[in-house]
């Protein structure tokens, strides 16, 4: 069993200016900076000072075997801020490229330069970054379309699966139950929701990652039922990944697991895994 993620918080929920899910990429302190301090970010490399300056970052990761009953970590489940519905998918065809940049912050009433037009620049960019090896990944823009691409990489027989809270709280320790689920299957499509005014989702496919639904309880009674993904094979990942330098390991090593917030869904095959 690993404490070393206790005293520090998890902060599970989806207000970052760049997405977490990205592991391609190496940060810059200007990026990490104006990604609002989200614990969720995935394709950014953060120095030693930015690591002392954000300790609530350190718990992000773990390993798979802190999924063990009795385990203590820190979360604290928030509702994301991002309200947004899908709009008409023929209009993000058309607008939903960075060539037409001007165009998109036009068309939303957002000023170029200002915070929100970084979020919506981000949020493109990631759409046009291409995949690492092993990995597919498309931008879904309608629950069609999402749906669409997760039945033609697994085929019809899965589940969509999120985390689930029984209230919002503030930061507390959980402590892993009894009953930790690990799912059927090593392949799964996630879908992160981004930042954009219209809901828009970064949905990738991975291979040999397994997914765990984590029964937690926590201090003050609240009871969860969160997802963990754990990608075993890291290897791909950018070196400055932010996950090797909080658990201390290299790229390909060992399995590394987070949890989902509760506005991002992973599709999984159907049943529990033996």
């Amino acid at each position: 069993m690993n404490d070393s993620h206790k005293g520090k918080a998890v902060y599970v929920g989806a207000t970052a200016v760049s997405s977490p899910f990205s592991y391609r990429y190496a940060t810059t302190e200007d990026q990490l900076h104006s990604a609002m301090s989200s614990p969720f970010l995935y394709n950014y490399a953060a120095t030693e000072d930015q690591l002392q300056a954000n300790p609530t970052i350190l718990a992000i990761f773990f390993f798979e075997k802190d999924l063990l009953p009795g385990t203590k970590m820190n979360f604290h489940f928030i509702k994301s801020s991002n309200k947004a519905t899908f709009s008409p998918q023929s209009e993000h065809q058309i607008i939903f490229s960075s060539k037409n940049l001007s165009d998109i912050l036009n068309h939303f009433s957002v000023k170029p330069g200002s915070l929100e037009a970084q979020i919506i620049k981000n949020t493109i960019e990631r759409r046009e970054a291409p995949a690492i090896k092993g990995e597919e990944k498309y931008c879904a823009t309608s629950l069609e379309s999402m749906a669409d691409f997760s039945i033609s990489k697994m085929g019809k027989q899965v589940q969509a699966i999120s985390t689930e809270v029984e209230k919002e709280n503030q930061k507390q320790e959980y402590t892993v139950g009894v009953g930790v689920e690990k799912m059927a299957g090593d392949e799964s499509v996630v879908c992160h929701k981004q930042n954009y005014p219209y809901a828009v989702f970064y949905c990738h496919v991975t291979q040999n990652t397994t997914a765990y639904m984590v029964p937690l309880v926590g201090a003050d009674g609240t009871t969860a039922k969160a997802v963990a993904v754990c990608h075993i094979d890291t290897s791909e990942w950018n070196p400055k990944h932010l996950a090797f330098q909080v658990l201390k390991v290299k790229p390909g090593t060992v399995p590394i697991c987070h949890i989902l917030p509760q506005d991002h869904i992973i599709r999984v095959p159907k049943g529990i895994s033996a």
